[in-house]
């Protein structure tokens, strides 16, 4: 199955183009908040409305999106949203070199280029099952995981090395470069996904309507998107107080920062390498309830490392940040795959939007909580807080019959209590 999907030309150009996307994604991720800090002077509060726009598209448009993307031919979106991106990410340079860039045009990139981004992730994700064979899924997933977490190992370094020659506005163009090639590799992609008739299109909101109606009456991706939900809510805690908690109440240097960080996505890597291999071992239902208990469990080490001193803190808070990463990774490639082979191919654009919408939606929420509690608390009770959250979210598919099943439905129309007894007990 590897061999064959390393072999097939149109997931060999997604696969590309999805790598050149991330490691923009990962560039500009550093990028845009040097430019405000070191070039605006942004303070604190301008920094955090600057992240939660890029972030706020999500929860504003992510269900409109996706029933405009099961009307649209997918190819499409994926190549207009990359352009997108790129022509407002270029107009940030240019206002740096004419000595006209300000903070409203860095809140206004940041929006366009995150509602785009609601319509390229809602977008690939519904393209790649009209490409590959549905038993190809959960391996088409691991390697698009492989390739975002490569992206997040390379991206925050290459952009260090390239901020010592470069003016971090100008390095920008390096993004708007990688959103350019993804758009040209999907270019190159031949199948051709159908459009649904036209005349079978109905009101908008009968259309979103039935997305989220399949996200939250099955009964086992309902439990799936509340745990998922959940813990990207306080997870979103533990990442707001990160940096604080290790620069200053750790006393650690910011070298150490980066490590933890690039630590984390070998992690993610090692889940992508690894995630097939464990749900063929372990059963891909019992995967996810399993992994969703590690999100708590290695989140414990974080604030874990306040207890100890000298090197046992940054190995606590290294070995936290690897196995979150693993569990994560190794959790979303399985359920990912699992909501793709199970749901109705016109249906996909809907349902992947109203997870989206559900999942990320709460992160925002957890960053202004995030900063609530490390006030009123203080940050280790607040990251105390935040690990008992993520133990919490995995009790819907804990206590759910995940953990009894081998394998999970297969089937499209998989939506009863019927379907969700153990096909596969042992």
């Amino acid at each position: 199955m590897t061999r064959s999907l390393w072999h097939h030309r149109d997931f060999r150009q997604l696969w590309i183009a999805e790598t050149a996307s991330h490691v923009g994604t990962q560039v500009v991720g550093v990028a845009l908040p040097v430019v405000a800090v070191a070039v605006l002077d942004a303070t604190p509060l301008e920094m955090g409305v600057l992240t939660a726009l890029e972030t706020a598209a999500f929860l504003l448009i992510a269900l409109p999106a996706g029933a405009w993307v099961d009307r649209w031919r997918r190819q499409r979106v994926l190549v207009r949203a990359d352009v997108v991106r790129a022509l407002a990410l270029v107009t940030i340079p240019v206002a740096y070199l004419l000595d006209a860039l300000t903070l409203g045009q860095l809140y206004l990139v940041a929006a366009v280029v995150g509602t785009a981004t609601v319509f390229f992730d809602v977008a690939y994700q519904s393209y790649l099952p009209s490409l590959v064979d549905r038993s190809q899924l959960t391996d088409g997933n691991g390697k698009l995981e492989v390739s975002r977490a490569v992206a997040q190992v390379a991206g925050p370094g290459l952009t260090g090395v390239l901020l010592r020659v470069l003016a971090a506005p100008l390095l920008i163009v390096v993004t708007a470069a990688g959103y350019l090639l993804s758009a040209f590799f999907v270019g190159r992609i031949r199948h051709v996904d159908v459009v649904p008739d036209r005349s079978t299109r109905r009101r908008l909101r009968v259309e979103i309507g039935e997305g989220l109606s399949f996200v939250v009456r099955h009964p086992l991706l309902r439990r799936i998107v509340a745990c998922t939900g959940t813990g990207n809510l306080f997870g979103s805690i533990t990442g707001t107080l990160l940096a604080i908690y290790v620069l200053r109440t750790l006393g650690l240097a910011e070298s150490t920062l980066g490590l933890v960080l690039s630590a984390g996505a070998a992690g993610g890597l090692l889940g992508a390498f690894t995630a097939a291999r464990f749900a063929r071992v372990v059963g891909e239902g019992r995967t996810i309830p399993l992994s969703a208990v590690g999100f708590g469990l290695f989140a414990a080490l974080t604030p874990l490392a306040a207890s100890v001193e000298g090197a046992a803190r940054v190995v606590l808070l290294v070995g936290g940040s690897i196995g979150v990463s693993w569990a994560v990774v190794v959790y979303n490639v399985v359920q990912v795959s699992f909501r793709q082979r199970l749901c109705p191919p016109a249906l996909l654009g809907r349902m992947n939007a109203s997870v989206r919408f559900i999942v990320f939606g709460t992160m925002p929420v957890g960053g202004l909580l995030g900063g609530v509690l490390g006030t009123a608390l203080g940050v280790v009770p607040a990251l105390w807080v935040a690990v008992a959250g993520q133990l919490l979210a995995a009790l819907p598919v804990l206590l759910s019959p995940l953990l009894g099943m081998r394998d999970l439905p297969d089937a499209l129309d998989a939506t009863s209590d019927e379907a969700v007894s153990p096909a596969t007990p042992g």
